[in-house]
């Protein structure tokens, strides 16, 4: 009987857990790292970027988002929608293509692929002949025209990648077409651009890479006219009357082509060189686009004279006389144009550029051409991320204060809406606001609308005004000086240079009830802002914390602290600093909290900790935790990396004698030989990031840093008997010890002038000395305390002060939970001792059921330097799930993440980039889009080999309740043809949303 009851108590316990608990990677918020690609849909109204990693991510409206990654770990070198349709091809660079479809199922779209296809030459052949460097889909929607290094262009079926062989065009048959005096395969090359005939897609330009471009009849299999251009060629563009052909060349040079009318041969109408008599580097791509009143568009990339501008990105636009050389922050990808119009060919309304570091949009109806912010795709890393704060559940009044000071900053921006609007964002609302602060390394706190699928930017606070820097800003970095050449106008807020690295952000804490805000530096810098809705000019005067409190023998070897500006500083609306903690030594803050009720802040280095009266702008408490051992500490951060450079140098050489020994004297010994590669074995083990597993051992009090801080902690609770609760201050270090400090706070009354004291009351050793790297008290009902102020806004209840009091501490090896006030051992859960992993990052959540609106629990969200996510039972301390997340040689990404109350988290998985994950069942944000076939349907259809009595048609992915019977007589009609068709055929239209049908 007791053996049932357990077994059914484990079943129900099985059953809440699935309830509350659930791992999901939901979305990638931020630029993808290293872009390779891009292009647009005009019908679908869809952005398409892929990556060097092989992902291939499509963006629409704000919300609508997808992502493919492929199997192969090449990168994506092009992207082409199929027009009309919601499929597209990518080409890798190991030469693969790919079909992508955007497939209904069950009412939101996914992003699959569907087929991929390899051109494979007559055996023996070059690989260059089938090597693909130009790829055209053409207007007909269902033909691939591919051209390659060896000079050929193949055509291919789709959706099911069937090689037409009739119709390819061999470089013989091209070159036989020319004139006696352009013959030859030398002076063709490779095929550097593939362009259709805007008014006669029977037509197709052929251009190759000595500058030869030809017009290709695909019905008579003949050039019709060839264009004798001799430079380089960079790239083709055909005017949309089709009348005329703009190629541009690596000289820096664009040509103008007639190629409307008879004869053979086009004739030059135009040569320009835009940028001058001296060498220019190659336009590598240019679009002319016309006006309905006024010359047309034209813009060029590339171009700049090579030795005062070579390292310029900059694209040109020329319009009547306008003409701006936009000047962009790192390397061009591609560009494209949107147009105005229900057929998108109308007057061109915004440039978008691919950069590889962010993606530009530019207005091109507004005077000025401004720039259009962009709700998504937004560069995270403009300046190097330094930090992380997330803070949940933000009150309406503080959310539209953050809005208005972010607006004042975005006057410079374009007024239009966000041009790219394709397929429908069916997300739920938000249930609550939630913001993502990052600090970065150019002393900055940006603010990030992290409520849903879009990482919203909302406002940026500099902290670098309040410091004397190099580092001005300049109001008119956008502007151009008046006559200069080129006209040159700085686009893009990428920015990852930073005059000082003092100012970096490290640490920042916000009190969402208050509205105040701390945030640390790398330079012991700690500033406390309020938020103000006008804007003040106010000097901000340093309170020094000494931190070594006189200690001998130590003689600090870093960075030098930042000056502060003695003249009063102007402070634009938005968070404004009232008062400044100077630590000394100037060492990185490593742990910092904000006790806003109380009017109190905390810190920590490697040196020791403070306790900050930010009412009074006073110290409280300044403890040194220092080991006299401990010299590392007094070095600062650039010398400790020389020192790690110096230690890997070192055994580096160490392995290299090694084995330089072992060649030079021709051991032939088994037993001597195995003892070198033992010895080599031991060497690289001790540089390994990872712990191996192990039992826990105890570590030495003399390692390095043991007297680091790495957190702090506010509460009421118990510190000196059991009848009466304190506010109380917790630091934990990095060798493993606790220290508890008694706070005195005046009445409310006399909080202004009388002092706030603290006295020690409490110091934890672990027997392991493993770092503390968290600390919570939970109350009589063993749950955590409220956060402060969170109880006077009604939006917690009271913490039990009638039970016992537990106090909480996590080490990187170890959850241990001690009584109160009496501080004995009451239970423990060993993480490092059963897998070897150590805790990294530590979260109390509360997870909520995803059946029941009433139930749920508090638990810690734990990460472990093995990649693991865990979730730890409050106040049992029981392991509730494990789940892998992260890679556990990703160290950067790891140490990057921070979770929310709520059960998710945010991780780096590229300078660029967050992931965003859940462990919570019911609270889970993810892109949830449709995307519809457009209702027109391709003009025009090539005639193309099929198998008697079948033809193709074009039907809406939303299929009728016929579909499943006219898909069954399909295959039995093709029961005679060979399984391939069949099988590129059935399978492509079951997926892409082409059915075939019987023929007549």
């Amino acid at each position: 009987m007791k053996r049932f009851r357990r077994h059914g108590q484990e079943s129900h316990r099985d059953r809440i857990k699935q309830e509350l608990y659930g791992f999901n990677k939901t979305v990638e918020h931020g630029f993808p790292h290293q872009p390779s690609a891009l292009v647009f849909s005009p019908s679908l109204q869809l952005l398409a970027i892929g990556t060097r990693s092989g992902a291939i991510k499509l963006y629409g409206a704000p919300g609508v988002e997808f992502m493919g990654l492929h199997d192969e770990n090449a990168a994506v070198t092009q992207v082409h929608f199929l027009p009309q349709q919601v499929d597209l091809v990518t080409l890798l660079d190991d030469n693969s293509l790919h079909m992508w479809t955007l497939r209904a199922h069950q009412g939101v779209s996914e992003l699959l692929e569907i087929g991929r296809f390899t051109l494979t030459g007559p055996p023996g052949a070059s690989p260059s002949v089938t090597r693909v460097t130009a790829v055209l889909t053409h207007s007909s929607g269902d033909l691939l025209f591919l051209g390659t290094e060896g000079g050929h262009v193949f055509v291919v079926e789709v959706p099911g990648f069937r090689e037409l062989e009739e119709r390819n065009i061999s470089l013989e048959n091209v070159t036989n077409s020319l004139p006696e005096d352009y013959g030859g395969r030398r002076s063709l090359e490779h095929v550097e651009s593939l362009q259709e005939n805007p008014v006669n897609p029977r037509q197709v330009l052929i251009g190759y890479g000595r500058g030869i471009m030809v017009i290709w009849d695909l019905e008579r299999q003949s050039a019709v006219k060839h264009i004798p251009a001799t430079q380089q060629l960079e790239s083709v563009w055909w005017t949309e009357d089709g009348g005329h052909v703009l190629s541009s060349h690596s000289d820096g040079s664009y040509c103008r082509w007639m190629v409307a009318g008879e004869g053979t041969q086009s004739e030059q109408e135009k040569s320009e060189v835009p940028y001058g008599h001296f060498p220019c580097k190659a336009i590598s791509k240019i679009i002319q686009l016309p006006t309905e009143q006024g010359p047309p568009f034209l813009f060029l990339s590339g171009g700049m004279p090579r030795a005062s501008y070579g390292d310029r990105h900059c694209i040109s636009v020329i319009h009547s006389k306008t003409h701006v050389a936009l000047d962009f922050t790192s390397r061009i990808i591609d560009f494209f144009v949107i147009r105005d119009g229900p057929d998108h060919t109308g007057d061109p309304s915004a440039l978008v550029v691919l950069v590889e570091e962010e993606l530009v949009v530019i207005d091109l109806q507004t005077e000025g051409w401004p720039v259009i912010q962009t709700p998504y795709l937004v560069p995270l890393h403009c300046s190097a991320i330094t930090c992380s704060h997330h803070v949940s559940a933000i009150p309406l009044k503080l959310w539209e204060k953050v809005l208005s000071a972010g607006a004042l900053q975005n006057t410079h921006y374009s007024k239009k809406p966000w041009p790219i609007t394709g397929g429908q964002n069916l997300s739920p609302d938000a249930p609550q606001r939630d913001l993502l602060l990052t600090g970065h390394e150019d002393g900055t706190v940006r603010f990030w609308d992290a409520s849903g699928v879009c990482l919203y930017p909302m406002y940026k606070l500099s902290t670098a005004g309040v410091f004397l820097t190099d580092a001005e800003p300049n109001d008119n970095m956008n502007q151009c000086t008046e006559g200069e050449w080129p006209p040159f106008r700085k686009v893009g807020c990428f920015d990852p240079y930073s005059d000082d690295p003092r100012l970096g952000v490290q640490k920042i804490h916000l009190c969402k009830y208050s509205g105040y805000l701390t945030v640390a530096g790398t330079a012991g810098q700690i500033l406390v802002l309020e938020l103000n809705d006008e804007a003040a000019e106010q000097t901000v005067e340093a309170t020094v914390a000494d931190l070594l409190q006189g200690q001998e023998g130590f003689r600090w070897k870093g960075h030098t602290r930042l000056e502060v500006k003695e003249e009063p500083v102007r402070f634009p609306p938005g968070f404004q600093p009232f008062a400044l903690v100077q630590c000394q030594p100037p060492a990185v803050v490593t742990a910092l909290t904000l006790h806003s009720e109380w009017k109190l802040v905390t810190f920590g280095t490697s040196h020791g900790f403070g306790l900050y009266d930010y009412q009074q702008k006073s110290n409280v408490l300044v403890r040194c935790t220092l080991n006299p051992s401990d010299q590392l500490a007094m070095e600062g951060p650039l010398s400790r990396v020389k020192s790690i450079k110096k230690s890997l140098r070192q055994s580096f050489r160490r392995i290299r004698r090694s084995r330089v020994s072992l060649r030079k004297h021709h051991v032939n010994s088994a037993a001597k030989v195995q003892e070198a590669n033992a010895r080599l074995e031991a060497e690289l083990a001790e540089m390994e990031l990872a712990p191996v597993q192990r039992k826990i051992e105890a570590r030495s009090s003399d390692d390095s840093f043991t007297g680091l801080v790495r957190t702090l902690y506010f509460a009421d609770t118990f510190l000196s008997d059991s009848s009466h609760h304190t506010p109380s201050l917790w630091a934990g270090t990095n060798g493993g010890s606790v220290f508890a400090y008694q706070l005195r706070l005046p009445p409310v009354e006399r909080r202004a002038e009388d002092p706030v004291s603290a006295h020690p009351a409490k110091e934890i050793q672990l027997m392991h000395r493993a770092p503390i790297v968290g600390i919570v008290v939970l109350d009589g009902h063993g749950s955590p305390l409220p956060e402060p102020l969170e109880v006077a806004h009604d939006l917690a209840r009271s913490a039990d002060m009638q039970g016992c009091h537990q106090l909480l501490v996590i080490s990187e090896e170890q959850f241990k939970v001690f009584t109160l006030p009496k501080v004995s051992a009451k239970m423990k859960l060993k993480l490092t001792a059963i897998d070897g992993s150590r805790v990294r990052r530590v979260g109390v959540a509360w997870f909520g059921s995803s059946r029941s609106e009433d139930y749920g629990e508090s638990g810690l969200t734990v990460l472990t330097n093995q990649g693991d996510l865990h979730v730890v039972s409050l106040p049992g301390v029981k392991l509730q799930v494990q789940y892998p997340c992260i890679r556990r040689e990703d160290v950067s990404g790891i140490a990057s993440c921070v979770f929310t109350k709520h059960g998710q988290g945010f991780y780096l998985i590229s300078p660029s980039e967050f992931e965003r994950f859940s462990l919570s069942a019911r609270c889970v944000v993810e892109p949830r889009s449709l995307v519809e076939v457009p209702s027109q349907t391709p003009s025009t259809t090539l005639p193309r080999a099929q198998p008697d009595g079948l033809s193709v048609k074009h039907r809406n992915s939303t299929r009728d309740t016929d579909d499943v019977a006219v898909l069954q007589e399909i295959q039995k009609s093709l029961e005679g043809y060979q399984p391939t068709f069949l099988e590129n055929n059935v399978k492509s239209a079951l997926a892409g949303g082409k059915v075939l049908t019987n023929g007549d």
